[in-house]
C-alpha cells in the first residue's frame, strides 16, 4: 500500500515574495454582525405582523372587549323587535349595573360611513345600553360613559338580525306581535325576501305550530302597527281571533281602526277590550237551547213479579211499537219505523253501553 505524503504549511519565498499575508482587523467588541441585525429586525416584525393579524381577527370573530363612548352607538342601527321596557325590570337591571358595573357586554357593528358621529350599529343590548345612559344622565359619572362591546361583523343583514331576535329570545321572551313585527320590517328592508324566509330564517329553532302563529301575527303588525299603543299585550288567543275575523271580512280591519282611534284608551287593559268587544261582536249568536224532550213512557216496574207470559207494550214513537216481555227477557219493536238503519243504531248503542 502506497504511503500518503504529509503535506507542509507553504514557504513564504514560494512566490517570490517574501512578505507575510495581510492582517485581518478584528470587529469591535459588542458590535453585531449586520446579517444577525437584519435577521433580527425581520423577526421582530414578523411578530409584530402576527400580532396585529390576531388582533384582527380576533376583532372580526367578535372575540375582542372594547370600551367605547355611549354616544357613539347607533341603537336605531337595526329596527329594534321589542316594543315595550318593562319599567320594573329596567329598574333592577339599572340597580345591578350601578352596583357591579356591566357584566355583559353588547354587541355592535363598525359603520362603513359614519354619520353624525356614530361609528358603530347596535346589534343586541339595547336594555344594557339604554340603562348605562340613564345611569350616566343621573350620576354623570364616568364609568357610566362607556359601554363594553364586542365588535362583530356579520357576514349579512340576516346574521345581524338573528343575532337581535336570539339575545331577546334567551333574555328577554317576546311576544308573538313583537316576533311578528320585526319580520315584517325585515322584510320592509329587503333583508328576506318572502315572508317564509323570513320566518324560517328569524325563528329557525322555533317549532313549526310557532312559526305558524307567528305568521298570522303579521297580519296584524301590517294592518293595526300604526293605530295601536300596546300592541304586545294582545295575547295568542285574541290575536288568533282578530286574524280569523280578518280573514272572514276583509272590511273589518278597517272598521277596528276606526273604532280604535274614536275610543280613549289610557292603558292596554283598555285597549284590549276594545279589540276583543270587536271579536265577540262578530260572533254568531249561541244556538237556541233545544226543547226539552217529551217525557219516555214508563215501563212497568218488573219487581212486582208480573204474571208468567206477560207482555208490556209501550208506544215509543208514532211508527215503533216496543213489546217487552220481562219473564222472558225478551224485546220486540214493531211497526213502520222499524228499519235498518234503527237496527244499526241500536246495535251501535248496545257495543257502547
Amino acid at each position: 500500500m502506497a504511503k500518503r505524503k504529509r503535506l507542509t504549511p507553504a514557504q513564504p519565498g514560494f512566490l517570490g515574495t517574501s512578505q507575510a499575508a495581510p492582517e485581518t482587523k478584528a470587529m469591535p467588541v459588542g458590535m453585531n454582525a449586520p446579517i444577525a441585525q437584519v435577521a433580527g429586525e425581520a423577526s421582530a416584525t414578523a411578530a409584530l405582523a402576527e400580532v396585529s393579524e390576531a388582533l384582527a381577527t380576533a376583532r372580526a370573530e367578535g372575540r375582542m372587549l372594547e370600551l367605547l363612548d355611549l354616544d357613539v352607538i347607533d341603537e336605531r342601527h337595526l329596527v329594534r323587535d321589542r316594543l315595550e321596557q318593562n319599567e320594573e325590570e329596567m329598574e333592577s337591571l339599572v340597580e345591578s349595573l350601578r352596583a357591579r358595573g356591566q357584566q355583559m357586554p353588547v354587541e355592535v357593528v363598525a359603520l362603513p360611513d359614519a354619520a353624525g358621529g356614530r361609528t358603530h350599529g347596535l346589534i343586541s343590548g339595547w336594555r344594557r345600553l339604554t340603562a348605562l345612559k340613564r345611569l350616566y344622565k343621573e350620576t354623570s359619572d364616568p364609568k357610566f360613559a362607556k359601554v363594553r362591546a364586542m365588535v362583530i361583523t356579520p357576514d349579512t343583514a340576516q346574521d345581524a338580525y338573528v343575532a337581535m331576535v336570539e339575545e331577546n329570545e334567551i333574555r328577554v321572551n317576546l311576544s308573538h306581535y313583537e316576533r311578528a313585527r320585526i319580520a315584517v320590517r325585515a322584510m320592509k328592508e329587503e333583508v328576506y325576501p318572502t315572508q317564509r324566509a323570513a320566518l324560517q330564517g328569524l325563528f329557525a329553532n322555533a317549532t313549526r305550530s310557532k312559526r305558524s302563529k307567528i305568521g298570522t301575527f303579521m297580519m296584524l303588525v301590517d294592518a293595526f302597527d300604526a293605530t295601536l299603543w300596546y300592541p304586545s299585550a294582545i295575547s295568542e288567543k285574541l290575536g288568533l281571533a282578530l286574524a280569523r275575523e280578518m280573514v272572514r271580512d276583509p272590511g273589518f280591519a278597517d272598521a277596528l281602526k276606526e273604532r280604535l282611534k274614536e275610543t280613549p284608551r289610557d292603558s292596554a287593559g283598555a285597549e284590549m277590550r276594545v279589540l276583543a268587544q270587536a271579536v265577540t261582536e262578530r260572533q254568531p249568536p249561541a244556538p237556541a237551547a233545544d226543547p226539552e224532550p217529551a217525557p219516555r213512557p214508563r215501563i212497568r216496574s218488573t219487581a212486582q213479579n208480573p204474571a208468567k207470559g206477560e207482555r208490556i207494550i209501550t208506544q215509543v214513537t208514532a211508527g215503533i211499537e216496543m213489546r217487552f216481555t220481562p219473564d222472558q227477557s225478551r224485546i220486540e219493536l214493531v211497526g213502520d219505523g222499524v228499519t235498518e238503519a234503527l237496527v244499526e243504531l241500536i246495535q251501535d248503542a248496545i257495543r257502547r253501553a
